[in-house]
């Protein structure tokens, strides 16, 4: 039957198949596109249908995007979306450290900043990234595979679905180094998590644990990824067991202190970083999909997309003119102070410059210099 079924969808196929594609797959140096055999829930390969791997490969600065990465995840999508043969995107970066820490702070610094003309067309590529995450007309998993920080963060809440090693740690850095996480963060957030959390990821710039990710809702599931003598471990810097304290409140995904953590840091120094199975999880969700029919599960995920997709479509024009503008005054000294600094002091004297404010300072070139951190100092 399953022969006499291939026959007759290979003499009814059309004997030329248009291409959609705006122009042909390009290959972009920092983005690897790759189509990997789609296998069913019992392991074996479907013959002849894959699931699209989007990569971020910029190891050497944590998988953050630069402009021409930008461009090729935008192709990237496009290509897995146009794909007929394509079951399911998976979304992710190289290496274990970082899936991405959003964009790169070195060319924001060293090009974008004082340009404010230009950052705001680079913000229409980033808007057209983040639209084009959004609007896959295949489901979209993120990998997980290290940390998910800043635009990191935002192109991967885009995604449908999230699934963590639990080493890795997510969350905001825009007011700690000059810009708004208005690239998304404010618009998935509230919607994923509820107001009072999105406040405080979106805000306070405090990462949090992949176990917190989970019980708040940014990520569908987590698995570890520490392997010590052989075995796989649970992440030892946080509290992984689920109770209350004195106060009432969960304490699962909080990060451990004193002797815990002590201890945990000297765990994770004997182990091994092992993502055997963060890939098991996502074969697995691939394998889901594959199960389903294709236009209906489609459509399911289109409707479930609304709340993010009319928020994103809300603001994402008027964000993209802040942005472009704010090159001029805090992010031209924040990325400056990220990109100049000493390594262990990349902020700038956020007190001093309230102060400076408060008396009516303008932002001069000489202001901005003066809160840069110099080394020495």
């Amino acid at each position: 039957m399953k022969k006499e079924t291939a026959a007759i969808v290979d003499r009814t196929a059309p004997a030329h198949l248009n291409d959609h594609n705006l122009v042909p797959t390009t290959v972009v140096p920092g983005v690897l596109y790759e189509k990997r055999p789609a296998k069913r829930a019992d392991g074996t390969v479907a013959e002849g249908l894959y699931n699209a791997w989007i990569t971020l490969d910029n190891q050497k600065q944590y998988n953050s995007y630069t402009t021409d990465m930008v461009k090729g995840v935008i192709m990237a999508f496009r290509d897995a979306s146009n794909a007929r043969d394509v079951s399911s995107v998976v979304f992710t970066g190289a290496g274990d450290k970082a899936f991405c820490t959003g964009g790169n702070t070195k060319e924001y610094a060293e090009y974008y900043a004082g340009n404010p003309q230009e950052y705001r067309q680079y913000m229409r590529l980033f808007n057209d990234m983040v639209s084009a995450i959004l609007g896959c007309d295949k489901p979209v998993i993120c990998r997980v595979n290290g940390m998910r920080i800043g635009g990191g963060q935002e192109i991967g809440m885009a995604a449908d679905f999230s699934v963590a090693q639990d080493l890795a740690k997510f969350g905001q850095a825009g007011p700690k180094h000059g810009s708004a996480p208005i690239g998304g963060a404010t618009d998935f957030l509230p919607v994923m998590i509820g107001c009072e959390q999105a406040m405080v990821s979106g805000s306070l710039c405090e990462p949090w644990s992949a176990h917190k990710a989970y019980r708040t809702g940014i990520i569908m599931d987590l698995v570890p990824a520490l392997k010590v003598d052989g075995k796989f471990v649970a992440n030892p810097l946080v509290i992984t067991d689920r109770y209350l304290d004195e106060f009432g409140r969960i304490i699962h995904g909080e990060s451990k202190t004193g002797a815990e953590l002590a201890a945990g840091k000297e765990l994770l120094k004997k182990g091994t970083i092992d993502l055997s199975l963060l890939d098991a999880k996502v074969e697995e969700i691939c394998a889901k999909i594959l199960h389903t029919f294709p236009d209906c599960f489609t459509k399911t995920i289109q409707e479930l997309r609304k709340p993010k997709l009319n928020a994103w479509n809300a603001n994402k024009e008027n964000s993209r003119d802040w942005l472009g503008l704010n090159m001029m005054t805090e992010a031209r000294t924040g990325f400056r102070a990220f990109n100049e600094g000493p390594k262990e002091d990349r902020e700038i004297d956020f007190v001093a410059l309230r102060q400076a404010l408060a008396k009516g300072a303008p932002w001069t070139a000489e202001m901005i210099e003066s809160l840069i951190p110099k080394a020495g100092h």
